[in-house]
């Protein structure tokens, strides 16, 4: 019986014949012969015909013929004499020619045609990297004796405030979509001691930016026995080189396509506390944002520099945020506690990820609410889990599609995003 054969492995099988099955990518007709370029999972193959086929670009086929050795075809072998059956005719043209090197149409184009504009393999390739990216993280925390764990997207309270979340009808009830996996997370702390999830959160923030989206991928993680947030940085550094590493082994044809680097992740990411980061953009920059309780984009973008500059990393760590920035469940500096023992990273001058030690005793968490004004009731359930013994614990959450974007210099966080959620878009 006759197998099918990748394009990418057609060189392994010169001079037998082979099924090649795929998209009609591109098709040339010549006087005396024809050429059809087939595009599958792994790439494209060359397929010659003694006569044309009037088969539209997009066709999908199955084509059984003979590997010749050609050092002028795609990986140096093209299939030859081929008995072709139509599996599924295109009735339709693609949005723009998916064949160009190049993707000539607009980001709109792009996203309203979907299904068809990503088959073209740049604008693929960012999502290669992305798969490839939380295989590493999970690999990388499955090593570091985490368990994997998937928690409600349906919740009874808003994770962070009452801002921001979608509302929903729960059967007559009032509920919301999960802002993050918070709340389970930190209570799954004291089942398993160190968690991670892979899932959907959810911000209903009218932001129409090009690194905002209202439904997004978050690799989330939890552990717990830590002494500060610093044990929280490790592990984030763990995940992030496994990341990377996977990217490395399993995707590195896209990022050559792409004509990306990938960046190496520090044995030791550089940090900055807050405050230091400030005095520096004082000194340096002309502008003083001391006083200020948070980084302005174009400040990150300058520490981005500086990191660059001054440590050689494309990665930095600012600690320290003032608590008022931070959630009520973060847990302040004991020696100065107007600042928090959480940090923000950063990747190439953008926040990456925000993360931190949390609060462990539940008397500390009737304390930090009734502070900010919040009616502990309300929390109920989340806070039932600290009544019961909970250890020291931190944890972190990376936004998928942001650090795609950033590693492939994608310009719109829209374009490392499979069918964007946004102030405007609910389809396709």
């Amino acid at each position: 019986m006759i197998r099918r054969v990748l394009a990418a492995d057609l060189p392994a099988h010169v001079g037998r014949t082979v099924r090649l099955s795929g998209w009609l990518h591109r098709r040339r007709d010549l006087k005396s012969v024809s050429f059809l370029v087939v595009r599958d999972r792994s790439g494209l193959a060359q397929v010659v015909l003694r006569e044309p086929v009037p088969y539209p670009e997009e066709t999908v086929l199955q084509l059984t013929g003979t590997v010749v050795a050609n050092p002028q075809a795609p990986g140096g072998a093209e299939l030859t004499g081929p008995v072709i059956e139509v599996l599924s005719e295109a009735v339709q043209p693609p949005p723009f020619d998916l064949y160009r090197p190049a993707v000539p149409a607009a980001l709109p184009t792009v996203l309203d045609h979907a299904p068809a504009a990503l088959r073209h393999p740049r604008l693929r390739a960012p999502f290669e990297i992305a798969a490839a990216g939380v295989a590493g993280f999970r690999a990388a925390l499955d090593g570091l004796g985490f368990v994997e764990t998937q928690t409600p997207k349906i919740v009874g309270t808003a994770t962070e405030s009452g801002a921001n979340v979608f509302g929903i009808d729960y059967f007559g009830r009032p509920a919301f979509l999960a802002q993050s996996p918070q709340f389970y997370k930190q209570a799954l702390v004291g089942v398993f001691e160190r968690v991670y999830e892979v899932g959907p959160v959810f911000r209903a923030e009218p932001h129409d930016t090009a690194r905002h989206l209202a439904q997004y991928t978050s690799l989330d993680a939890e552990l717990g026995f830590v002494r500060d947030h610093r044990d929280v940085m490790a592990a984030l550094r763990q995940a992030l080189a496994g990341m990377h590493a996977a990217v490395s082994e399993r995707a590195g044809a896209a990022l050559a396509l792409l004509g990306v680097p990938l960046p190496e992740v520090p044995q030791e990411i550089p940090a900055i506390h807050f405050t230091d980061a400030q005095e520096l953009i004082a000194r340096h920059t002309g502008e003083d944002p001391r006083g200020e309780p948070d980084l302005a984009p174009a400040h990150e973008r300058w520490l981005g520099e500086w990191a660059r500059r001054e440590h050689g990393s494309e990665f930095l760590f600012v600690t320290g945020y003032p608590m008022v920035k931070r959630p009520f469940y973060t847990h302040p500096d004991p020696e100065r506690p107007e600042f928090s023992r959480s940090f923000d990273l950063l990747f190439r001058g953008l926040e990456l990820v925000t993360g931190g030690q949390r609060l462990h005793r539940h008397a500390d968490y009737l304390a930090a609410l009734a502070s900010r004004g919040e009616d502990p009731g309300a929390y109920a359930g989340y806070l039932a889990a600290f009544a019961h013994g909970m250890p020291p614990h931190g944890g972190f959450a990376i936004g998928l599609e942001r650090w795609t974007a950033r590693l492939t210099g994608a310009a719109n966080v829209r374009q490392a995003t499979l069918f964007p959620r946004d102030l405007h878009r609910l389809s396709p």
